[in-house]
């Protein structure tokens, strides 16, 4: 009896979704409306608006100026991974991201595993912009009108400088879910549209900052040596689940095959171009201890341009900008949530009400609402600061997995129709791999006692109800996964 239900376990954990059936559109209610260039500016906007509206406040005391270099070390890593994305994404077109494609390549065990990674990633990144947004907004309101929402009301009991509620971050949650309940393309269009004005405001800010570049801010280049760079990359990292973000559209995309990589590699090099622009006129604008400052923790940017302006309309600009642009991404992030969400539902393991879609506007609308009521409660009370390293460790692991199963699959389905196929192969996914593993040993180790605790709670809930409730169980079968040994278990 043991080894029958060891053999059955076995079998559970590494059976593998079929990509053929993967492939086709299901009757799942949703509609084929997205374009690539909504696409790609899925992926601008859910990236640009966190590395640079205020995640600096948090990156260049790690590493000071060298945060440029940390810039680009996190965009190579992403460069690397975003060509394992194209690929995947060419060849398994759907809803779920790095989720989906190892429950394709690896097994059902593998993909709660990332599943886990990416419901940490986006639920923690989403919030962890709702409250960057509330200083940006403040700053706007005091500009205009010369009044600011309460301190009580703008930071959760938590925050360095403890309120009761960060109000502003709850009210953006509850305009984007709305918004994402109206339906995919409507939310894509709006998107767009605050992309546009993001990109314009950044433009703004590059040209004015220039204006008092003195490079000798940059003397003291690398004050933390070669750690301050690794630890303020694997900081810095999280800003580039955009990338992931364009893989969860799959089932919504028209030809999918073709879009998915041209919209990954399009949005990876307008976002790094962007970060090092930035990041290059703001140093250059002050010492970098400055950033350290703790009045720069919200609305940096906009102060920098009054400080070098003495003018507050320059804040104003970009302080809206960076109103509309955090908007974007929460949006844009939330959005992915909801769709990952919504592919793990539809696999079974999930309650099926995370995949049931409204008949008017195609969208998840329970699974919103329940992404929304979680990340609003984070965003409300939990300080920002405490966020963004959990989000880089979720966000490398599914890069990591991604990359892994572009080799799995060429190796297992060779003759597997692709879209996009990544040069370099297969030293580039290997080199994609390495880089995101560096950038993963300069995080604290709390992080990572944190991230295992999430992890084992999400296996432990598969382990005792998903893997009962897997549509792969009850249709019967087990999937393409290891091959019976001669005693009956699998290899």
């Amino acid at each position: 009896m043991s080894t029958v239900t060891e053999r059955s376990l076995r079998t559970q954990l590494w059976r593998r979704k079929p990509i053929a059936p993967i492939q086709q559109r299901g009757d799942d209610g949703l509609t084929r409306s997205l374009t690539t260039f909504q696409l790609m500016m899925f992926g601008v906007g859910a990236t640009v608006g966190t590395g640079v509206f205020f995640v600096m406040h948090e990156a260049v005391p790690d590493a000071g100026p060298a945060v440029i270099v940390s810039f680009v070390l996190a965009g190579i890593a992403a460069g690397l991974s975003a060509l394992s994305y194209a690929e995947m994404a060419s060849a398994v077109p759907v809803s779920g991201s790095t989720y989906s494609y190892a429950y394709a390549t690896l097994g059902e065990v593998v993909a709660v595993g990332v599943a886990a990674c990416l419901l940490l990633e986006y639920g923690v990144s989403t919030a962890a912009v709702a409250v960057g947004w509330s200083g940006y907004l403040n700053q706007l309101l005091e500009n205009l009108t010369g009044w600011r929402v309460p301190d009580a009301l703008s930071a959760g009991p938590f925050a360095a400088d403890p309120g009761v509620v960060n109000l502003p971050s709850v009210v953006l949650v509850a305009l984007c879910a709305v918004l994402l309940i109206r339906g995919a393309s409507e939310s894509a269009r709006a998107n767009a549209v605050m992309v546009v004005i993001k990109l314009a405001v950044l433009a703004l800010f590059v040209a004015v900052a220039f204006t008092a570049f003195d490079a000798d801010n940059f003397a003291d280049f690398a004050p933390q040596g070669v750690g301050g760079v690794t630890l303020a990359a694997g900081t810095i990292f999280f800003t580039f689940i955009g990338l992931d973000a364009v893989s969860t559209a799959g089932d919504e995309v028209r030809d999918p095959q073709r879009s998915m990589p041209r919209a990954i590699l399009g949005a990876l090099v307008i976002v790094t171009s962007i970060y090092v622009l930035v990041a290059v006129a703001a140093l250059g604008t002050q010492p970098w201890q400055a950033f350290s400052d703790p009045e720069q923790g919200e609305a940096g940017l906009a102060q920098i341009l009054e400080q070098v302006t003495g003018s507050s309309w320059p804040g104003t600009v970009l302080s809206a900008g960076a109103v509309i642009s955090i908007f974007s991404v929460t949006l844009v992030v939330m959005y992915g949530q909801t769709r990952i969400l919504f592919a793990i539902g539809r696999d079974g393991l999930l309650p099926r009400r995370f995949a049931r879609v409204h008949p008017r506007t195609h969208t998840p609308v329970q699974n919103t609402v329940v992404v929304a009521l979680v990340v609003g409660l984070l965003a409300a009370f939990v300080p920002l600061d405490s966020l963004w390293d959990l989000v880089s460790i979720g966000t490398l692991v599914a890069f990591i997995v991604v990359s892994v199963g572009v080799i799995v699959l060429r190796r297992r389905s060779p003759d597997l129709p692709r879209g996009f196929r990544m040069p370099g192969y297969p030293v580039t996914p290997l080199l994609a791999i390495a880089a995101c593993v560096y950038i993963l040993a300069g995080l604290h180790w709390y992080t990572y006692a944190w991230f295992l605790v999430w992890l084992a709670v999400c296996v432990a809930f598969y382990l005792l109800w998903g893997r009962r409730h897997s549509a792969l169980e009850r249709a019967g079968g087990h999937g393409p996964g290891p091959a019976p040994d001669a005693d009956g278990g699998a290899r």
